[in-house]
């Protein structure tokens, strides 16, 4: 995928957002059925990592360049919050499963996120332009299970002090790495790095194309959000409010910041050699920045750029995509019967994300083979039309019921 913490004071940050929940005493729990919202935001992920991998570059402007660039980074910020969203459903939602079913919720988790490990590494070894995400993801699902059990607003307080603190810690912690040759060392001793070939879990805690410590909080927001009960009107009506006000917060703090910190933006432009700084504030096209990067990229809100305002800007952008997914699929059954291709595509995610991996592996189209625009739309229609069939004979993807049989061993824990 092309790549697409201020430096304040913490009295001068905002106090954290709060994702809405049900009043005290009179909570309606959310649905625990399938919903089609919720697989409509998805296809929808997945259809912007189509649009980042293999549709236009942002530089041809006009609506397609617009949309090309509002799906780069983006689109991977909502598919990791809708991770944590199923992490919620395959644990218990809207109770968190206790128990024999607990441990076992747990171990199906557990053997996921190993398998997505493993074929992120696989997907990897396949040397496409595609920066693969699965073992990002199956690393976070280990590192957020614990949390499984709370509340959405204790969810979501962690989410917003993680999106605060984390890009921080992995700006520090990345300048270390990469001013000193300690971090060549860990990597030789890593079993990982050896048999994946890669830098092992340096990469994939700090150093990789998502680092765990910046995709976590989109993770743990996705599980908030699933602790909501989005049949309710209001709920969804203030969790698209939370959404527009930390993209607002996000991206617009990125450009005020950048414009009102002295030489902030004049520092970007001179570490990126100029290009894109001008939207820095929300737009890949800055680039991506892994070593000499000056104190001012943490004002950058790009999304790719790892920082507070990144965080917070794609976190409010997802929260948004699945305000209007669950609203529309609430209000507008019309509608959503006429995106019940994208939302097919969203039912089996998993499948419809690693196929295309496998065919731009195959037929090459990282590197150009046609109009990017009509490849794009290649990828698009054939996913809609594959899943809409395969969704009406089976409840799971063919992956996915790769996945879903090997997690029944769990059935035995006791």
């Amino acid at each position: 995928m092309t790549h697409d913490a201020p430096s304040v004071s913490a009295r001068a940050l905002p106090s954290p957002v709060h994702l809405p929940g049900p009043r005290p005493g009179t909570p309606r729990p959310p649905s625990a059925g399938r919903l089609i919202g919720i697989d409509l935001a998805r296809g929808l992920a997945v259809f912007g990592m189509y649009a980042a991998h293999v549709g236009p570059e942002p530089t041809v402007g006009g609506p397609v360049g617009f949309l090309a660039e509002l799906a780069r980074g983006r689109s991977s910020a909502l598919f990791a919050l809708l991770a944590g969203f199923s992490l919620v459903l395959i644990t218990g939602r809207p109770q968190p499963r206790t128990g024999r079913a607990g441990r076992q919720a747990a171990g199906r988790i557990v053997l996921r996120a190993l398998i997505l490990i493993v074929a992120g590494y696989a997907l990897t070894a396949l040397d496409t332009d595609v920066d693969v995400i699965l073992s990002f993801y199956g690393l976070i699902f280990l590192i957020v299970l614990p949390l499984y059990r709370l509340r959405a607003r204790t969810l979501a307080l962690l989410a917003t002090v993680s999106a605060l603190l984390m890009p921080l810690a992995l700006y520090v912690i990345q300048q270390a790495i990469y001013g000193g040759d300690w971090a060549d060392r860990i990597v030789a001793a890593d079993p990982l790095a050896r048999v994946s070939d890669t830098d092992g879990l340096l990469e994939l805690l700090f150093t990789g194309e998502y680092p765990v410590l910046t995709w976590t909080p989109f993770m743990i927001a996705g599980m908030a959000v699933a602790r909501l009960d989005l049949g309710r009107a209001r709920i969804r009506g203030r969790l698209a409010l939370t959404g527009a006000g930390l993209a607002v917060l996000g991206h617009g703090g990125s450009w005020l910041a950048l414009h009102l910190v002295p030489n902030a933006l004049a520092t970007v432009a001179a570490a990126t050699d100029g290009e894109g700084a001008a939207s820095a504030w929300w737009s890949d096209t800055v680039g991506y920045l892994d070593d000499d990067t000056p104190a001012a990229w943490l004002l950058v809100g790009a999304p790719h750029s790892q920082t507070t305002f990144s965080v917070l800007g794609n976190t409010g952008v997802a929260l948004l995509v699945v305000a209007a997914c669950v609203t529309a699929a609430a209000r507008l059954p019309r509608l959503v019967r006429l995106l019940r291709p994208v939302a097919a595509v969203g039912m089996i995610a998993l499948t419809a994300y690693v196929a295309h991996i496998l065919a731009i592996h195959v037929v090459g189209f990282e590197e150009e083979t046609g109009p990017a625009l009509v490849e794009l739309l290649v990828f698009i229609t054939a996913a809609m039309l594959l899943a809409t069939v395969w969704t009406r004979y089976f409840r799971r993807g063919p992956l996915e019921y790769v996945l879903h049989g090997a997690t029944l061993i769990t059935r035995r824990i006791k």
